[in-house]
Parts: structure tokens; C-alpha cells; sequence
């Protein structure tokens, strides 16, 4: 099973974490989405039925295939308005423990270095294609160097075995993966496609900057951790 933790907890938001959504298979998913301070569970295709209010402390990691972690307007020093951040910090260390892989996403790249012992900080908003310097993990197999961002919060400091895999000028930790355990997260957004951007510059303060969305294959990043994750029967064109 491939667990989709949606961290979005504003409605209006989540167009993004949907997108998200949509790139994973159509089968054998399960999700848990994040509402204030709720966690809300939703089967997403039928295949496997789960108690309404069940947490992540409830979840069998070892019943994972694969877990991806979404993004959200939250912020993880925010954890007093949200009190799940608490509970999916122990989530993320039980994952790195049982080596189940993971992908965390913006926020997911964000909570997975903080729930390790990084450090995030708010450093303004960056809304724009950026230009980056991939290392050669195979994550970013076929995923040119430009990559759409949408974030005001950064891994200062990576957690504790998370190495940078990637950069870009304003930012050394745009990518980390861990020392040991298959656990990956990036900043930028793999689901943010050109089809976004309209909506996404009408939410957020978009900047041009003369790169174009037809030089970028960052969606591949997705297809990649399937891969990686030994999930190919997970992957929806698979």
C-alpha cells in the first residue's frame, strides 16, 4: 500500500497536494489528509477500508509500500495550531527506523529534516521557476535543472544522516536524502505543471524569470521514486 499524507489544511490550497494525488496510481492508495487540527482519513479507491479518526501512530509502517508527504501552508514551527505535526514528526522517524521509502514534498521536505533534528526557518516567499544543481541520485533521473518553487520556509539545517542532493543559489538544501534509509524530499513541487500556473500566480506573488515550464521535467521526479521505492506495480502507466 502507498500512503499519501496530505498536509494541506487549507481547503483553498489544495489544489496542489491534489495534483499530487493525481500523479500517484489508482489503485492500492490510501490517504490521510489534514484538516486544522483533524486528521481526516479517506479511501481513496476502495480497496482497503480504515476507521474514521485513525492516526498515524495507528499505522503499521511495515504495511507500506511507499509513503509520500504532501504540501502545505503550514509552517513546522506552527506545531502549537497543529498539534498532528507532533505525531507525524514520530511518523517520519518510524519510517527512517523501518526503511520504508518515502518522498516528502515542500512541506514533507520540510517536516522529514525537522522531525530528524534540521532546522527550518522562514526566509520569505519564493514564487518561480529556479535553476539547480542536481547531484547524481537517481531521483532526478530525466528531471532537467529547472523546477518550479513555491515556498517561504527552509531546511537551514538538514537532519540528522539527511545529505543535500540538490541546491540552488538561494538555497544549499533543496533536496536531501537520508545516509541510510530510502527516504527523499525535495522543495520544489513535482505535480506543479504549466496547467497551475495561473492559479498559482493569482494565490501566490509569481515571478518571471525568463525560464518556461517547457524546459522542465521536474513531474518526473515522482515516476522516479516509484521506481527507487521498488513500487513499480504502484506506478499508474506502469
Amino acid at each position: 500500500m502507498l500512503l499519501v499524507v496530505d498536509n494541506e489544511v487549507d481547503p483553498a490550497y489544495d489544489y496542489l497536494p491534489a495534483a499530487l494525488r493525481a500523479m500517484l496510481p489508482a489503485h492500492g492508495v490510501r490517504r490521510v489528509g489534514r484538516r486544522g487540527t483533524d486528521a481526516v482519513d479517506d479511501d481513496t479507491d476502495g480497496d482497503d477500508t480504515v476507521d474514521a479518526g485513525t492516526g498515524l501512530d495507528d499505522i503499521v509502517v511495515g504495511d507500506l509500500d511507499a509513503v509520500v508527504l504532501t504540501g502545505s501552508t503550514a509552517g513546522v514551527y506552527d506545531a502549537d495550531d497543529h498539534p498532528w505535526m507532533a505525531e507525524e514528526r514520530r511518523f517520519v522517524r518510524r519510517l527512517v527506523d523501518a526503511g520504508v521509502p518515502t518522498l516528502g514534498v515542500c512541506f514533507g521536505h520540510q517536516l522529514v529534516n525537522d522531525a530528524l533534528g534540521g532546522t527550518v526557518e522562514h526566509r520569505g516567499l519564493t514564487a518561480e521557476l529556479v535553476a539547480v544543481d542536481f547531484t547524481d541520485d537517481p531521483l532526478f533521473d530525466g528531471v532537467a535543472a529547472t523546477v518550479p518553487m513555491v515556498h517561504g520556509d527552509h531546511v537551514v539545517d538538514p537532519g540528522e544522516a539527511m545529505e543535500s542532493v540538490a541546491s540552488a543559489d538561494y538555497y544549499p538544501h533543496l533536496a536531501t536524502r537520508h545516509r541510510d534509509a530510502p527516504v527523499w524530499t525535495v522543495q520544489y513541487h513535482p505535480e506543479f505543471g504549466a496547467d497551475l500556473r495561473e492559479r498559482v500566480a493569482a494565490d501566490f506573488e509569481w515571478h518571471e524569470t525568463g525560464r518556461s515550464f517547457a524546459d522542465a521535467t521536474h513531474d518526473r521526479t515522482v515516476r522516479n521514486f516509484l521506481r527507487l521505492a521498488g513500487a513499480r506495480h504502484l506506478d499508474r502507466d506502469g
